[in-house]
């Protein structure tokens, strides 16, 4: 599902090499190499080929597409963090969709489940990353930024208006923003 830049607008953009580079350091991080092991144990491996640096049309970071898999937006990236920020958020989504057998992307409380587990776990909304992004708040920043950025997803999916997005994350915020499987508790 796709993911906004994570840096500021027109602040970077590498070369489909340079990101594919980058996404092999990406392989090697902790969060990343956690991930791929916990997918390995759920019976969903990922190869290398899994991931994939591409040019990207619209001003997303990135996208996970089931039987597909993820995809990297090169023209969107500036800092390996960038690309390890993607790179985490959407395995945690290729995870869900190994561990729900009836997980359905056109579902709107589905991908909003997923979407706030992504944004939860996988640091999309640290407090450092919302300073760079402009958004400045000492308190409840976290839960804002992750209803904020699943609004932004759900709402691109074509099945999904923005009230149904709305109502879909409020029916299903507790339960799947205090899901933090794989983890123990969220990072």
């Amino acid at each position: 599902m796709a993911e906004e830049p994570g840096t500021a607008p027109g602040s970077g953009s590498r070369t489909v090499k340079e990101c594919e580079d980058m996404i092999r350091r990406s392989l090697r991080t902790p969060m990343v190499k956690f991930l791929r092991e916990n997918l390995e144990k759920a019976g969903c491996g990922v190869s290398e080929n899994f991931f994939k640096a591409v040019n990207c049309d619209k001003s997303i970071a990135g996208g996970y597409v089931r039987g597909k898999g993820i995809m990297v937006c090169s023209n969107h990236m500036n800092i390996q963090d960038d690309v390890n920020q993607v790179v985490a958020h959407e395995l945690i989504h290729a995870y869900d969709d190994c561990q729900a057998a009836n997980l359905d992307w056109a579902d709107c409380a589905h991908h909003a489940c997923s979407e706030i587990r992504a944004g939860h776990l996988s640091g999309d909304c640290h407090y450092k990353r919302e300073l760079l992004r402009g958004y400045i708040k000492l308190r409840g920043h976290e839960q804002e930024c992750v209803r904020r950025r699943v609004m932004k997803s759900v709402i691109a999916n074509p099945y999904c208006s923005e009230a149904a997005a709305k109502d879909a994350m409020e029916a299903v915020w507790d339960v799947c923003y205090n899901d933090t499987r794989p983890f123990d508790r969220a990072p």
